[in-house]
């Protein structure tokens, strides 16, 4: 074990960006057999990869003034003598590392195309490193509380962002479910806003709407408690956030909703995945208000269409 190579993964401090770069763990190893993997990332995201397969050991790095948090990172890491340092966050801390092999991340590549792949072409990969989510036992627990015995068919939406222009209104949240809870196609259907601790208001709306067939996981338990749940829902639905990333690399149905940002470059990435646009016109913005509560109805009804049709709705 002391002679299996190391690797340093340096990922984004963002939900949504690691989770679309959680595909390098799987690729690590591939070029890298029995690697021992250490993941610096976001304190928000840490989680994600506790459990992650070669990873011994996650670095939560707050950002600080004036780049402190890179000192305290080459702290943590820079006696290490390191076989692969992978640096998404594309920092000068990589060249300050002993290392034999360096994959640096760099935003000039990007020219509007998915990171996924951008990433995938970074790795050398053969293919594209589609991204995962791995559960632990305590998440799964977690997403049980959550969930309890009832077998029902889940919904699951985030009705939050960490930009407000990129949220779509509460009220319309509220309206949405209100619409959905009256369709067939939902029938016995539950309904569970997922969420950060602060995001309670932003759900209040629908949960509201759902009533008795809501499902308050908003702020129980840490993210990977959260994409637990969300891998045993049977639809998602979100703003463009970290959480619709979670539920497409869950491999949950997911509809993703876009204002004022980049689908072509952000959207949820898998088989499974669609989205929304307030503008179907790439590189042309508009606001995320000008998406309306019709349009995003016909296209929650669409992916159950889908995913679901007249077939089961339980998940494995």
């Amino acid at each position: 074990m002391s002679d299996a190579p190391r690797a340093l993964f340096v990922n984004s401090d963002r939900i949504g960006d690691c989770v679309m770069f959680s595909g390098v763990i799987r690729e690590i190893d591939r070029q890298l057999p029995g690697a021992r993997i250490t993941v610096a990332c976001g304190p928000s995201a840490a989680a994600l990869f506790r459990a992650a397969p070669g990873v011994e050991r996650v670095v939560p790095l707050p950002k600080k003034k004036a780049g402190g948090h890179w000192l305290d990172l080459l702290k943590a890491v820079g006696t290490t003598r390191w076989d692969m340092v992978v640096d998404i966050r594309g920092s000068g801390l990589a060249y300050l590392l002993r290392a034999r092999e360096r994959r640096i991340y760099n935003r000039r590549w990007e020219k509007g195309r998915p990171k996924v792949e951008m990433v995938s072409e970074m790795m050398r990969a053969a293919g594209t490193l589609a991204p995962e989510i791995f559960p632990d036992a305590a998440a799964r627990r977690a997403a049980c509380a959550i969930l309890g015995e009832d077998l029902s068919p889940v919904l699951a939406f985030a009705p939050i962002s960490t930009d407000p222009a990129r949220s779509w209104p509460a009220e319309r949240w509220g309206r949405l479910i209100e619409r959905l809870a009256r369709e067939p196609a939902f029938d016995g259907w539950r309904f569970m806003a997922v969420g950060g601790p602060g995001d309670q208001p932003a759900a209040a709306p629908a949960l509201a709407a759902a009533g008795s067939r809501g499902i308050d996981a908003v702020g129980k338990g840490d993210i990977l408690a959260s994409a637990a749940a969300i891998q045993r829902a049977a639809l998602f639905v979100g703003n463009d956030s970290g959480l619709m990333h979670v539920a497409a690399a869950a491999g949950t149905p997911t509809l993703g909703l876009f204002g004022p940002s980049e689908w072509w470059h952000k959207a949820p990435w898998g088989p499974k995945s669609r989205f929304v646009a307030s503008s179907q016109t790439r590189g042309e913005f508009q606001p995320i208000e000008a998406l309306t509560v019709d349009r995003v109805l016909a296209a929650v009804l669409s992916l159950h269409a889908e995913f679901i049709g007249g077939g089961s709705t339980t998940k494995p």
